[in-house]
């Protein structure tokens, strides 16, 4: 096998063990998914702000991000302010038994507006510190040791995101039907304000 194609699946293989989780862009995504509202926009920023971060790692950014922790200080506090906001959000719409929906219900309260959607989506992906450390950083030493063929490995785990988002923000359709009644989407609530509310306390821990 060449070491190009090599350092592509290594990439791949390694970008998306960093990004197949429950967090907080991958709550978000779900249920814009679910709601099929703008997902086009929503995978896109998703998929493009992972592969300028990864170009980043690869190119060597890690090295200057570890050198000022004051950056990534200021990130995980703002980064927590918004997440436990948003948690606040899901919360009470899981809370609120007059707020629950359905896919119908979804479908006819989804906005118009594209812009707080991606505004929303930005702020989820840029705001979080763990971003940073995980693609730019952890990402970036790892694409190091494939010497040449670094920017092959950048580019498997760019495609890893893409296939990801795609397939989260394109492939909710199919848990539509289970979302047919207004208790799920409270669970779905639910849990996204938990995974919310941990990640901004990890963040204001250091952890």
């Amino acid at each position: 096998m060449p070491t190009s194609l090599a350092a592509v699946l290594t990439g791949l293989a390694f970008g998306l063990s960093l990004i197949v989780a429950i967090g907080a862009q991958n709550a978000f995504v779900l249920r814009t998914g679910l709601r099929r509202v703008h997902v086009l926009p929503v995978v896109a920023v998703c998929a493009l702000s992972d592969a300028a971060l990864i170009a980043a790692g690869v190119a060597g950014l890690g090295t200057l991000v570890d050198q000022h922790p004051a950056v990534l200080t200021v990130a995980r506090l703002a980064g927590a302010a918004f997440l436990l906001g948003y948690a606040v959000v899901a919360a009470r719409r899981a809370l609120r038994p007059a707020g629950a929906l359905t896919t119908e219900d979804a479908d006819a309260a989804a906005p118009t507006r594209v812009w707080p959607v991606v505004a929303t989506c930005l702020a989820l992906t840029w705001l979080n510190p763990h971003v940073y450390l995980d693609t730019v950083v952890l990402l970036g030493s790892v694409a190091g040791t494939h010497g040449a063929d670094r920017w092959w490995f950048g580019g498997g785990a760019v495609l890893g995101s893409l296939l990801w988002f795609t397939g989260l923000g394109y492939g909710a359709r199919l848990l539509r039907p289970l979302f047919a009644r207004p208790g799920a989407w409270r669970v779905l609530d639910g849990v996204i304000a938990l995974v919310m509310t941990a990640i901004a306390l990890s963040l204001l821990l250091g952890l």
